[in-house]
Order: C-alpha cells, then structure tokens, then sequence
C-alpha cells in the first residue's frame, strides 16, 4: 500500500542513536520517491502554535485524543510505516493546511 497524504501511519521511527527505534503515529505530509515527510502524532496536548489538536481523532484511527505537531518533522522511508490507521477528515485537514500556511516558514 502506498502512503497517501493525509493518512495516519504507525511508523518505526529509530533513534538518533541509531541502537533501537519505537513505533509511533505520523501523518503523512507528502510522498518524495521512496520516501515520505510525516508530522509526529502524539497525546500530548498542542503546546504551541504548530501544533493543531485533531477534532475527529477516531476517524483517522486513533485511540485517543491526538495532536499533530507540525513543527516535528521526519523524511523516512517508506519501509518503516508498519500500518496504515486512517485518514483526517475534512474539517481536520483544512485546520492543519491553514496552520501551516500560517506559521510553518522559513525563518533565515
């Protein structure tokens, strides 16, 4: 299956230390060859202004109450996403592309 912006992936993201990695959810941004840009997903509540708390969580197949942080990047391949969880909605998508249309830039 290939990634499609806007899915939420379980991805085996691996340490910088390069020694283990964890399984955690990412949102695909865009696709780039074999690779693919992808959002952190997390519990933890937004704690700036890049982060965008996801109304309608379960249907993009989270357990719980999520936030994307668009300031946490990662390119990886797309080998390390395990499984596909499910798609943000609507109302969802168009809050993440207004907040990156707003505050993701860059700054030099």
């Amino acid at each position: 299956m290939i990634p499609q912006p806007g899915e939420i992936w379980i991805a085996d993201i691996p340490f910088t230390s390069g020694t283990a990695s964890k399984l955690r959810p990412v949102l695909v941004l865009w696709t780039d060859a074999a690779d693919v840009v992808v959002a952190a997903v997390t519990s933890a509540p937004s704690r700036s202004r890049t982060d965008v708390a996801l109304q309608n969580w379960p249907a993009a197949g989270l357990r719980v109450a999520s936030t994307v942080r668009l300031s946490r990047l990662d390119c990886l391949e797309q080998n390390l996403l395990r499984r596909r969880l499910g798609m943000v909605d609507q109302s969802d998508a168009g809050q993440l592309k207004q907040v990156w249309a707003n505050e993701i830039r860059l700054r030099f």
